[in-house]
């Protein structure tokens, strides 16, 4: 048996590419949508990748699984998600029309189905929680004569030290009033989990940086025995009411994209096919861009972006929150523009469409952007200032603040005195909020240490606000001084 776990430090997700090096025939858990890079894999190792499989449907990135099945690999799925979530999109085949679908070839996995990929064998543990629909797969390579399984693929339901929350179905996907019934329906799955045999590898589908849980560690993988002895979400699991009350307690906010990749995920991916190919442009195209319909996303760092950039662009780095803020602050709707390095531009096509930003039609050089400003184009610039004249600009009872920092952290500790009012909303929810922030109003942006209020001045800024961000962010406000109020209001 051949084991990879193939990881994407952006999103911290983990897919899993198991083959039976005998028949030459694997299986890809958890795909994330550009599935190229999996298949190169696959040769490399002489296998080819005859199944797909999936531990649930996603929140957090776009699933490869309808993608290979198009390529003509057998999808492995769960059917244990009752009307609302099970998988819409199996008789979509490419080809099907209303009158006449054509199926995938899938098979809807029960508690306790087993199947097959060469010599090894899979068998589907439900797990629900997380989501309705979620499993395991046990696996055993009974290939090399195993009469039990090596280890079992949890997905999104134990972590190293943590579990999948239970609350994305009412927190991002907007089905009020399931947080606190998933996480009982989690507990009783985690008593499961509890029986395995302590010697079982965990291969989780998450690692340390995902919104999928509170505390993940940053070990690849781990043993059913390790995680009962010191996984705190398993410790707190003696009682229900403990559990529920420890699990839905602290939760990160869910990225406002969460919900669009869910109901996707469930109803159906477009189909990729293959990478965006944007062309390059030159400086008298940039200067023409309409930035309101076209999404005009500028990777240079702050400080140049800061000084002087395209009216109406988008600020984002190229760095591990790329997918999940351009998830998060461009419509996927709209057509996309980069203005990046040549070296970085694959890295941010394959970033952008695992979170279903596909129009990237075009691509320009840093420099673009001085060459249009030579050419007589007027550039935008961003306000930045220091948490002492924030103080000073506060106090005179003009300026809103908007705390872009996340709800347990402004929760924590935040600015006290603030006449014109304030606010608190995620950067990367931004977008689920306009209709609050008010429009006419003269806006300080404030994050912990200036680097997601950049963001997000640059976002509304684009939506027609005017900002100023808080240079050094909550920690230079306290350090300068600043009042401070505590604990829950």
């Amino acid at each position: 048996m051949l084991f990879r776990q193939i990881y994407d430090e952006t999103l911290a997700q983990g897919a899993y590419l198991i083959g039976c090096q005998k028949t030459g025939e694997a299986i890809i858990i958890d795909p994330e949508r550009d599935v190229d890079r999996y298949q190169a894999i696959a040769r490399k190792e002489g296998l080819r990748i005859v199944a797909v499989a999936e531990t649930h449907i996603h929140a957090d990135y776009l699933s490869g699984a309808r993608e290979l099945a198009e390529q003509g690999a057998k999808l492995y799925i769960s059917g244990m998600g009752g009307p609302d979530w099970n998988y819409r999109w199996l008789d979509k085949k490419s080809g099907s029309t209303p009158e006449q679908p054509i199926w995938y070839d899938h098979v809807e996995l029960k508690d306790g189905s087993t199947f097959k990929v060469g010599n090894i064998q899979f068998k589907a543990i439900h797990t629900p929680g997380h989501t309705p629909e979620h499993i395991c797969f046990l696996v055993t390579d009974l290939g090399a004569g195993a009469t039990e399984p090596m280890g079992i693929a949890t997905g999104d339901f134990v972590f190293v030290g943590d579990v999948g929350r239970p609350d994305l179905l009412e927190s991002a996907a907007g089905q009020h009033g399931m947080a606190a019934s998933s996480a009982k329906i989690l507990h009783h799955s985690i008593t499961k989990f509890l029986d395995l045999p302590e010697y079982l590898q965990v291969w989780p589908a998450h690692g340390s940086g995902s919104a999928c849980g509170k505390a993940l560690g940053a070990v690849p993988q781990t043993t059913v025995g390790y995680e009962k002895r010191f996984n705190p979400a398993l410790k707190a699991a003696t009682t229900e009411n403990t559990f529920t009350d420890y699990v839905l307690s602290d939760q990160p906010d869910p990225p406002s994209y969460f919900a669009r990749m869910k109901f996707e995920n469930r109803d159906g991916p477009a189909i990729l096919g293959s990478l965006p190919k944007p062309l390059k442009i030159d400086a008298k195209q940039l200067a023409t861009l309409d930035t309101q319909k076209v999404a005009l996303v500028d990777t240079r760092p702050w400080d140049q972006f800061a000084s002087g950039h395209i009216k109406g662009s988008l600020s984002l780095l190229i760095n591990t929150q790329f997918p999940t803020e351009g998830g998060s602050l461009i419509d996927p709707a709209e057509d996309v523009v980069l203005i990046i390095e040549p070296s970085k531009l694959d890295e941010a096509i394959r970033d952008l469409v695992r979170v279903g930003i596909d129009r990237i039609v075009g691509w320009a050089t840093p420099d673009v952007v001085v060459e249009a400003a030579a050419s007589g184009v007027n550039l935008a610039t961003i306000a930045e200032i220091s948490a002492t004249d924030a103080k000073a600009r506060i106090a005179k009872g003009k300026t809103f603040v908007l705390d872009v920092r996340k709800l347990g952290e402004h929760t924590e500790a935040r600015v006290a005195d603030h006449p014109a009012g304030l606010m608190n909303v995620s950067h990367t929810r931004l977008a689920t909020a306009l209709d609050q922030i008010p429009k006419d109003a003269d806006i300080l942006v404030h994050c912990r240490g200036g680097v997601r209020s950049a963001r997000a001045c640059a976002y509304l800024q684009r939506r027609g606000h005017t900002v100023t961000n808080m240079a050094g962010g909550f920690m230079a406000w306290e350090k300068a001084g600043g009042s401070v109020e505590r604990g829950a209001k």
